[in-house]
């Protein structure tokens, strides 16, 4: 249930779902020759959409996600296991084309593949299924178990977890399967604006791990640029306001203790 009614809940208060919805309003309002509500409408979407395209908000709203931990951590000689979390595999996609494809955030296999070289004795843990609501037939695991073939690593070492559908599923259909022991050391591989949440939800379900951030978005000397990238801006407003949510909604849901997460 939570899962449905947070696909649906963002569908409707995403950033551009918001935008369109107020268009259609302004539509309904000259409609009804509701002339001046109408134009005091249109100048507030006027100015928003002038807003976005002129300053990257997206990025004033990932930075404080993805400093939360630190980049490139030193790392314990002695690691006992690595998770990867699924994200930017397009399953449908790799099905079609018989091959592997990834969106943005392809640099969590990669960061996984190399902690793996480097500590061929820890257990490897990739967890994800279908993000989509409707569709659950493809299976990101699935596709991982390919490209890591591929790639020249010894899938029998990794346990690919492939029913989650969001990442609290992650981190407890996960936990389930490994049954981690208490004072074993595990890193968390995700996207570094997605670690925060990801890090809060692996401490209450009591497994901590190091937090391995990578897929940075951000470059501090340009935050506060002022360019003119409207679809930029709005799809980088997209994905970090859906990050904010998360994080909220699994706050006050009891998913997480602490509504900015930073280690257990």
């Amino acid at each position: 249930m939570f899962f449905s009614i947070s696909k649906v809940g963002w569908a409707l208060v995403s950033p551009d779902s918001i935008l369109v919805l107020l268009l259609l309003v302004c539509c309904f309002l000259l409609w009804r020759r509701s002339y001046k509500k109408a134009k005091k409408l249109l100048l507030f979407v006027t100015v928003v959409f002038l807003l976005i395209s002129l300053f990257p908000i997206g990025s004033w709203l990932r930075y404080p996600l993805e400093t939360r931990f630190t980049a490139n951590p030193e790392l314990p000689a002695k690691v006992d296991g690595i998770i990867l979390l699924s994200g930017p595999e397009r399953a449908d996609l790799s099905d079609v084309w018989k091959q592997m494809q990834l969106e943005d955030g392809a640099e969590r296999h990669l960061a996984f593949m190399e902690l793996a070289r480097r500590y061929p004795q820890a257990n490897l843990v990739f967890s994800g299924g279908s993000r989509k609501l409707f569709e659950q037939r493809y299976k990101a695991a699935d596709y991982a178990l390919e490209l890591f073939k591929k790639q020249g690593i010894n899938t029998s070492r990794i346990i690919f977890e492939r029913e989650s559908r969001n990442t609290y599923e992650n981190a407890f259909l996960s936990f389930n399967l490994v049954q981690p022991v208490a004072g074993e050391t595990w890193v968390l591989v995700t996207s570094a604006s997605h670690m925060p949440r990801s890090v809060g939800i692996f401490c209450k379900i009591n497994w901590p791990v190091i937090a391995y951030p990578v897929d940075h978005r951000t470059m501090p000397n340009l935050v506060f640029k002022v360019d003119w990238k409207f679809s930029r801006h709005l799809s980088d407003l997209y994905w970090v306001s859906r990050e904010w949510v998360g994080l909220f909604v699994y706050y006050i849901t009891g998913k997480t203790d602490d509504l900015l997460p930073d280690g257990c």
